[in-house]
């Protein structure tokens, strides 16, 4: 397995990069803006390719990577159900997994820091982001966060994990890379605490300074930015209402690019043929099954997914490969299902 932890000295970021294999899918978690360019000189030397990258919370301290990297590599942007960022490509809750080739993260919703904020478990380890830091805690003051909340995250979730489980948090001041759950239980002065309402007391009566750049940071954050916007005013884009409409029109294809996962729990519009998003570039180029599909039948493709970003990306990679008039449901299965549309 190749797996690398990667810091922003300016911000005290952990970014975790990992991948099964060289050559193979990759995954980054919480990326930032200002070392995009490292990431991907890495994934060039590691000969991997980029396939999700996703953030643990929305953060205060740093601008996201997530946008910059879905612009330059079509990755699939992923975070939490509860997140208010304007667009992710997929959105996750509690019992999902998040998967790439040869590895997958169990979803854990842990609440506390802010009220969007995750971790992601992988076999040995635990990405807690600022829910659980090495010798302390993510502060609650802000982003609506919760001390209550926490102290649930906190000890009924994280700390129920194995005692050699590997913490790797999002932040470090001091300079650790890396703890155990058992070392947290031990040593965190944090956690030794007796109550719930004695670990909201420490919490509450912080008095921190607010992160120098939360004023930035939050809104850029919050906004990474609409891709299908460019293609509804060229026209390559369905709202619902004539997606509804078209189901059944048999000059077109719809091409669903969601995961498994995703299929199974939120369902399939009728008809449609499954092209995994992973698997893009080889099905639209000559001689990969879409292309070749809508060479031989004349019909127009019509992209879906989840919320209609990797769709976006699908068409603008679709027009690449020489592909006429292929367009996408805005808003995807989500504005699908809130319009009625069908499903199998």
């Amino acid at each position: 397995m190749i797996f690398r932890q990667l810091f922003d000295s300016e911000s005290s970021t952990y970014t975790y990069l990992m991948a099964s294999r060289r050559g193979g899918e990759a995954l980054i978690i919480d990326p930032v803006l200002d070392k995009v360019d490292r990431y991907l000189q890495l994934l060039e030397e590691l000969d991997l390719r980029l396939i999700k990258a996703v953030d643990t919370h929305v953060h205060a301290d740093h601008i996201t990577g997530l946008g910059a990297l879905r612009d330059r590599t079509r990755c699939i942007t992923v975070m939490g159900e509860q997140s208010g960022v304007d667009v992710v490509s997929m959105r996750v809750a509690e019992g999902d997994t998040i998967d790439i080739e040869g590895v997958r993260l169990d979803v854990v919703y842990t609440p506390g820091h802010t009220d969007d904020s995750y971790s992601f478990l992988m076999d040995d380890r635990v990405f807690t982001g600022d829910t659980l830091l090495i010798r302390g805690t993510g502060r609650t003051d802000f982003q609506h966060g919760d001390a209550h909340a926490q102290y649930d995250s906190i000890f009924n979730k994280l700390l129920k994990l194995p005692d050699d489980t590997l913490v790797y948090p999002a932040h470090d001041y001091k300079g650790d890379t890396v703890s155990t759950i058992g070392e947290e239980k031990s040593y965190n002065p944090r956690l030794q605490v007796a109550s719930e309402a004695e670990y909201v007391e420490i919490m509450e009566n912080l008095n921190l300074a607010n992160p120098k750049m939360m004023d930035v940071a939050v809104p850029a954050n919050l906004k990474i930015g609409l891709k299908q916007d460019d293609l509804e005013r060229m026209g390559l884009s369905l709202n619902c209402g004539q997606g509804i409409a078209q189901v059944e029109d048999p000059s077109i294809m719809l091409v669903d690019l969601r995961d498994d996962p995703e299929r199974e729990k939120d369902g399939v519009i009728p008809g449609s043929v499954h092209a995994p998003y992973p698997d893009l570039d080889e099905n639209v180029n000559p001689g990969g099954m879409l292309y070749e599909l809508a060479q031989s039948s004349g019909k127009r493709i019509v992209f879906y997914c989840a919320f209609g970003e990797r769709s976006a990306m699908a068409v603008e990679a679709a027009l690449g490969a020489g592909i006429e008039n292929p367009c996408h449901l805005a808003g995807g299965i989500d504005a699908w299902k809130s319009a009625g549309g069908p499903l199998a």
